[in-house]
């Protein structure tokens, strides 16, 4: 394998956790077997340390171009996985809904309707989350006094 594939697979990783984060990368890797190893290794070189370590777009706007993408085709769970992403990638709820309007126009409404769908539950997912983790970290937060 020559340096620049090395590179690509290293960066791709790197763009890959800090998209959709250190916890997903890592029950994502502990879950490769060797049926699906090679397909593991093409989407980090590929995916990540190629198109989405490109400077041409921020994040945000690849963020949003996914997201539109997954919503027009109806992938659903990587529709969410990537609606959870945008928590790293910059990109608000506002911009999803703007995303997904363009989809309603383009790809059709059912396949918006969808996707809003699924954003919306994995924005609330998201919010409760947040909710729970800041009450924890209250919780173990020591009283001074």
């Amino acid at each position: 394998m020559s340096d620049d594939f090395a590179d690509r697979y290293g960066n791709g990783l790197a763009v890959r956790r800090a998209v959709l984060g250190e916890a997903h990368v890592a029950r994502a890797t502990a879950a490769v077997t060797p049926f699906d190893t090679d397909f593991q290794r093409f989407i980090t070189e590929s995916a990540w340390g190629s198109v989405w370590a490109r400077p041409g777009l921020t994040r945000r706007e690849r963020s949003l171009i996914t997201l539109a993408l997954l919503a027009a085709l109806g992938h659903d769970d990587e529709m969410a996985m990537h609606v959870r992403a945008t928590r790293n990638t910059g990109a608000t709820p506002a911009d999803i809904t703007e995303a997904l309007l363009h989809v309603a126009i383009y790809a059709g409404v059912p396949a918006a309707n969808h996707a809003i769908k699924i954003a919306k539950m994995t924005l609330a997912a998201m919010t409760e989350e947040d909710q729970v983790a800041g009450a924890a970290a209250q919780e173990s937060t020591p009283d001074v006094p």
